[in-house]
């Protein structure tokens, strides 16, 4: 029994975070093993993406597969240096600027800091994944849950590189980046709002954990996250990239002729398709326009679920706050992300 004691002793002093120290040697070690395998696979999706086509060409005869390749190709290779650039400037911010910052900007009104974290979002330019720490992080800092999960929403959706990259995505249509952004602060500010008023005492938010421990260097916060996030964001993209061009090519088009022409129904397949694929915020657009076979307001619905609301947001929110918060949290966010690109999409596209 002793032996045991002193084993579980021991784990747990190796599990338990302190300042400076990686908060367990098994994690780390799981952690570099898994980004290793991450980034070899990642090395090699892009590496066919690049140049899979000029390798295989011989066997890409039929039409198909022709178009498949050429359209996963395109939307791999604009969406790459949007990422890349979100991934830096949210790793930069996370470093280099105090949580305390946010917290002194903010009213001290709690419905009023709910508009306010919103907005501010756009300070962020990142993937969703570093918008869940940041959060937590402001949670830890005293800023009201209400307006940390306001910011949480925001961030990935309205700030410049996602809102930049939108444009690009869609030449000649300058509303859809702007319905973007009206859609995606109405979802960010309802949320934070509808948690003040159902879960301000709630028991079911776990209060979070830190990412880094207290006293890491800056640089090291800054490297870490930028593996982390470029990591996990890159190889969504290129998953996104081939979904989007496999149902480009596979689906028969008098299916997508019968979805496309109901737009609620529409909206709400590309929602759902959006949260299984869980493309990053920089890269979503592209994927979007090329779903052309859709409205423009259902691949609005498209842009708006995805930065809030997907599978592997789904998973670090249980893992920052809880189970009980994600499984309530995520469907509330899905219905009112899918309402207003409804609502805005109607307004202005």
């Amino acid at each position: 029994m002793s032996t045991s004691a002193e084993s579980e002793t021991q784990e747990e002093t190796e599990t338990t975070p302190g300042p400076g120290k990686p908060a367990t040697v098994r994690a780390e070690r799981e952690s570099a093993g898994a980004s290793a395998v991450f980034t070899a696979t990642l090395v090699l999706l892009v590496f066919l993406a690049l140049f899979g086509r000029r390798i295989f060409g011989g066997l890409f005869t039929d039409e198909g597969m022709r178009t498949w390749a050429t359209m996963f190709v395109g939307v791999v290779v604009q969406a790459t240096p949007f990422l890349v650039l979100g991934v830096l400037l949210s790793a930069a911010l996370t470093a280099f600027v105090p949580a305390s910052f946010f917290a002194k900007a903010l009213p001290k009104n709690p419905a009023l800091a709910v508009p306010v974290a919103s907005v501010s979002g756009a300070v962020l330019p990142g993937c969703e994944c570093a918008s869940v720490p940041v959060s937590a992080a402001l949670m830890n800092r005293g800023v009201t849950p209400a307006a940390a999960l306001a910011f949480l929403l925001s961030a990935p959706a309205i700030n410049p590189v996602v809102l930049a990259s939108t444009a690009v995505a869609f030449p000649g249509r300058p509303m859809v980046p702007v319905a973007r952004l009206t859609a995606s602060l109405l979802v960010s500010v309802l949320i934070g709002w509808l948690f003040l008023l159902r879960g301000k005492s709630a028991s079911w938010l776990k209060p979070p954990a830190q990412r880094h421990a207290e006293g890491t260097p800056k640089f090291e916060v800054f490297r870490s996250s930028v593996l982390h996030d470029f990591l996990h964001a890159g190889g969504f993209m290129v998953l996104g990239g081939a979904v989007a061009a496999t149902l480009n090519v596979v689906v028969p088009r008098e299916w997508i002729g019968g979805v496309a022409g109901n737009t609620l129904v529409s909206a709400l397949l590309l929602g759902l398709l959006a949260v299984i694929v869980a493309i990053c915020s920089e890269a979503d657009a592209f994927v979007a326009a090329s779903l052309t076979q859709f409205s423009l307001t259902a691949r609005l619905a498209f842009m708006v679920v995805g930065p809030v609301v997907d599978v592997k947001l789904i998973a670090l929110q249980a893992g920052t706050y809880g189970p009980r918060f994600a499984v309530r949290f995520a469907p509330a966010t899905f219905v009112v992300a899918i309402l207003s690109s409804l609502l805005v999409g109607w307004w202005l596209l």
